[in-house]
């Protein structure tokens, strides 16, 4: 693996323009988060927070160091990946920057039609069939399994601006997988509490069976990353991006797996005093209705 000093080296003519998009995305988000502050209207700084933050970790591992190592070594394009699928993700989508559309774009002008584009997605057949959490264990299983032991990831990293249009895809695919999950916004499709944790599971183990495969394997299963360089020991990288998948990858989905068991548990709990109220309504009424004939009795 290269020493993690070139890991974090500033590197901006060997950067990927993800970058530059991420840049504009918090441009365009901080816009709309000033446009609401300035007109008195409520917008939670940690909602802003969290979108900056993740648009500021596409922008490290795109213009650092390690976005040029990411074509020498596995483990510095698995930490790529990670980021990107199950890190960045979360941190966007708790900024509800869909919210904010709704909220900060004007209704005049160009305001009028993105807001007929968002309203037109909310309402999309597309979309609803995208946010279906099959499609989430589909995105997992061609990331990792298929992108990697099939080795199309070689091929992919050897084309002229491969690697660019990989992180690009690995973003919006992860957007999409876990926005079921985690959005708190109007989504055109509301999966279940039960769906959502089967699809975690589900996740979380194909993430364990691939970790496991690049830690155990003892040869190279890449062949644009099958030759040694000078301490570079290929099978030793790849140990190193397997130890990754088991751990920094799995991390986030164990985070989410709690959030959906607590939000499941705060549902029922909701649902079981709302239940109860109505029960003990219908039973008051009934003593009610006892009383009153027992009255009528009482006066006959």
């Amino acid at each position: 693996m290269p020493p993690i000093d070139q890991w974090v080296t500033f590197e901006p003519l060997t950067g990927s323009p993800v970058g530059i998009a991420a840049l504009l995305f918090a441009a365009l988000y901080l816009r709309g988060a000033i446009w609401m502050w300035r007109n008195r209207r409520r917008w939670a700084i940690a909602r802003t927070a969290s979108f900056l933050i993740g648009c500021a970790l596409i922008f490290a591992i795109t213009m650092f160091g390690v976005n040029r190592l990411a074509t020498e070594s596995i483990t510095a394009l698995v930490f790529q990946q990670i980021t990107l699928l199950t890190v960045v993700p979360p941190l966007l989508i708790a900024g509800s920057p869909g919210l904010l559309l709704l909220r900060s774009t004007p209704h005049t002008g160009l305001g009028r039609l993105v807001l007929r584009a968002a309203h037109g997605g909310l309402r999309s057949r597309f979309w609803s069939a995208a946010l279906h959490p099959v499609v989430a264990i589909v995105i997992a299983i061609l990331l990792y399994p298929v992108l990697y032991l099939t080795d199309a990831i070689s091929v992919i990293m050897r084309i002229p601006f491969g690697q660019d249009a990989l992180l690009f895809v690995i973003l919006v695919l992860g957007i999409v997988s876990a926005t079921p999950l985690w959005s708190s916004d109007p989504l055109p499709r509301q999966p279940s509490f039960a769906a959502r944790f089967i699809d975690i599971a589900v996740e979380i183990q194909i993430h364990a069976i691939f970790g496991l495969i690049l830690l155990r394997t003892a040869t190279p299963l890449f062949s644009a990353y099958a030759t040694p360089t000078g301490s570079h020991d290929p099978v030793i990288d790849q140990a190193i991006a397997g130890t990754l998948v088991w751990t920094y990858a799995e991390l986030p989905m164990f985070v989410v797996l709690i959030v959906c068991l607590s939000r499941w548990r705060a549902r029922d709990v909701r649902t079981s005093r709302q239940r109860q109220k109505a029960e003990d309504a219908e039973l008051d009424s009934y003593n009610e209705y006892l009383a009153s004939l027992s009255r009528r009795r009482n006066e006959s």
